[in-house]
């Protein structure tokens, strides 16, 4: 089991680097989910994470307090405004809707969060 949950957290590892380059796609929320499974399965990685000057304190607060920051927030919020209005404009019939919904309950969790 341990090696099933080493090589998932390096797949999010790899889609935080990714999202490291590409503005579409978030970097701190895949090192977080990467740093609690890294918590189960090698305490070391978990800690090189927890220690990257950039991405650990974000990590960290939120671990600790749920804290987001008021940027992180802003650009979450706004990918996924852009995101909804896509779905919106491109799918037809119900499914037009769908990604506003899932964007808007996704929002109101973001923003219930405290900011630093």
């Amino acid at each position: 089991m341990r090696i099933v949950l080493n090589i998932l957290g390096l797949l999010f590892v790899a889609l935080g680097i990714i999202g490291m380059f590409l503005p579409v796609m978030p970097t701190t929320v895949f090192w977080i989910i990467a740093a609690v499974i890294f918590a189960r399965s090698n305490p070391e990685w978990e800690r090189r994470i927890m220690a990257h000057p950039k991405f650990g304190p974000p990590i960290k607060a939120f671990r600790e307090r749920g804290v987001i920051g008021r940027t992180a927030k802003i650009a979450a919020v706004g990918g996924m405004t852009v995101s909804s209005l896509i779905g919106f404009f491109t799918l037809r019939g119900v499914w037009m809707w769908v990604p506003a919904g899932v964007c808007a309950l996704c929002a109101l969790y973001v923003l219930s969060r405290p900011s630093e």
